[in-house]
């Protein structure tokens, strides 16, 4: 799309002429929405909506938007956001030694199959930096002992501002990240190589493997201070038989984790994920 758009996520309790509301800002603001879509948790309470429209002939120029859709906003208790298409984020690849899922994101984002830049990648092992030098991007090794954790961090933190990076992708990187860390930069996407929950731990496909499971899967969720059980955006399985060995087990599961990660990183990115206590609603 050339046209730049707005996009709105909202979630508030739910309440008769949200949908109105809503829209009626737009509307009266002569703008036209181009996607809406909706849902509601009745168990939650919570009314949960996504509105996407154009800025061409929208009557506010956009540093007034949030202030206007706030006035409308509180008086329904409506926790939002507001992101604009053309505002190109900025990613950290994270890494330490396996390198598929970082190759395939940095394919996906030269194939221009989401719109990114991808200024910086970080590992706490040296051996992926010959990649970010093959496509000339800024590598940083920072190795984590537990002697060291909290200065080395204070390190990346400090990386992620130099670089104003927007979204922190784990992409097999084999580390815990602090729940201080996640306080102060929790827009932070890990893939985890299970269908959670499932076998946690150490050699999960060799447990796996041991148990004679019959589906494998991969997780992509939000990291939080909880290990493994942040909000979930996307996963997905795929079968295995008894003629799988171990070897087999891993390629699948990478495979996996490849397409699981692109889609929860592409679905961040174009302003579909919305976050509600520890659940996503991801619009299509």
């Amino acid at each position: 799309m050339t046209n730049p758009t707005a996009t709105l996520l909202i979630s508030c309790p739910d309440q008769r002429g949200l949908v109105a509301k809503f829209a009626n800002f737009i509307y009266s603001n002569g703008g036209n929405i181009i996607h809406a879509d909706q849902h509601t948790d009745f168990a939650a309470g919570l009314f949960l909506t996504r509105i996407e429209w154009q800025l061409d002939g929208f009557n506010l120029p956009r540093e007034f938007i949030a202030p206007a859709f706030n006035a409308i906003a509180q008086p329904v208790g409506a926790k939002w956001e507001i992101r604009f298409s053309d505002t190109v984020p900025r990613i950290a690849i994270w890494v330490s030694r396996q390198d598929h899922c970082l190759f395939d994101l940095i394919w996906r984002q030269r194939a221009k199959e989401f719109i990114a830049e991808i200024p910086l990648i970080i590992s706490n092992h040296s051996n992926l930096k010959v990649i970010a030098e093959q496509f000339n991007i800024d590598f940083q090794h920072i190795p984590i002992t537990k002697d060291n954790k909290s200065e080395q961090e204070a390190q990346q933190l400090e990386l992620l501002r130099q670089y104003k990076i927007d979204l922190v992708v784990l992409a097999k990187y084999m580390q815990i990240i602090s729940a201080d860390f996640i306080s102060q930069f929790p827009q932070i996407i890990n893939i985890h190589h299970s269908f959670l929950p499932a076998f946690i731990g150490a050699n999960p496909y060799h447990r796996a493997f041991e148990r004679g499971v019959k589906i494998i899967g991969a997780t992509a969720h939000y990291a939080t201070a909880n290990l493994d059980a942040g909000p979930i955006i996307e996963q997905d399985v795929v079968r295995v038989s008894h003629r799988d060995e171990v070897d087999d087990l891993v390629r699948k599961g990478k495979d996996l984790e490849r397409v699981v990660l692109a889609r929860a990183v592409r679905s961040h990115l174009q302003n579909r994920v919305l976050v509600y206590g520890n659940r996503t609603v991801v619009f299509e």
